[in-house]
């Protein structure tokens, strides 16, 4: 795949329209690898000018930040956006809410003050404007049901964006018991990715995983790459991950662009 680096861009005296983020999941877990190509390929064919940092991203130092590391965090952040600054870089698409709600919200204390989407936000603007069209296709009438991502979900109030797309694609949404604002954890966020579990009875994801399989849907659609690893484990433990697929929304989508 061909994608420009914002050095690469500048370079050249291309004109970028936004920059995407990749993020740390997105750059080095194979899973989450897949759902960033599966957005640059939608990128590349609603004809987006879109750049990336590449080796110049540095962790936005969210987990840090969660694990109570206020002096990493700030490294990183200040690090990101002297880069950011540098370029010029006005607008930013993310396809991990953790990247997503640490830029929009607690870089500008920072000097960081950039126009942040989530790429399921942006993807509903393409195919708002008619940049990409969608036909239901593999996913029309086949029963689905939605993971809210904490920090898309009750941190971010956007509950519309993703429920929309999923429409786009004609198929049966099934709510799960805990949505919305009333939304259930996959276990990861916080920094618990990077933790043992804390004693219990069950752990989150397999509890989130139960209430997915409740809804007998053959897929879950998630936006975070790390609702992805843990609702993917949480199969996996009840011996379901042939049977129920997790998908990222923008993974959908490219199966249904026309």
């Amino acid at each position: 795949m061909s994608v420009k680096t914002m050095a690469e861009a500048t370079a050249s005296s291309i004109e970028v329209e936004v920059l995407f983020w990749v993020g740390c999941a997105g750059s080095f877990d194979a899973r989450a690898q897949k759902v960033t190509k599966a957005f640059v390929q939608l990128l590349d064919k609603a004809g987006v000018s879109y750049a990336i940092l590449g080796n110049e991203e540095m962790c936005t130092g969210d987990p840090a930040r969660r694990a109570g590391n206020e002096f990493i965090f700030q490294m990183l952040a200040l690090q990101n956006i002297n880069t950011l600054n540098m370029y010029g870089v006005k607008k930013i698409v993310t396809a991990c809410p953790h990247c997503f709600n640490t830029l929009k919200n607690e870089y500008p204390a920072l000097g960081g003050q950039y126009d942040v989407v989530h790429h399921t936000q942006f993807l509903q603007g393409l195919l708002n404007d008619g940049k990409l069209k969608v036909e239901g296709g593999a996913f029309k009438g086949k029963k689905i049901t939605y993971h809210d991502s904490c920090y898309l979900g009750r941190i971010n109030g956007e509950y519309e964006a993703p429920r929309n797309l999923l429409s786009d694609l004609e198929a049966d949404l099934v709510e799960m018991k805990r949505c919305k604002t009333t939304g259930l954890c996959c276990g990861a966020g916080g920094a618990q990715m990077f933790k043992e579990d804390e004693p219990g009875d069950k752990r989150i994801n397999i509890e989130r995983a139960d209430e997915a399989l409740s809804t007998h849907a053959t897929i879950v659609a998630a936006n975070c790459p790390f609702c992805i690893t843990m609702i993917t484990d949480g199969m996996k433990a009840k011996d379901k991950q042939d049977d129920v697929m997790v998908m990222d929304i923008s993974e959908m989508i490219l199966q249904s662009v026309k």
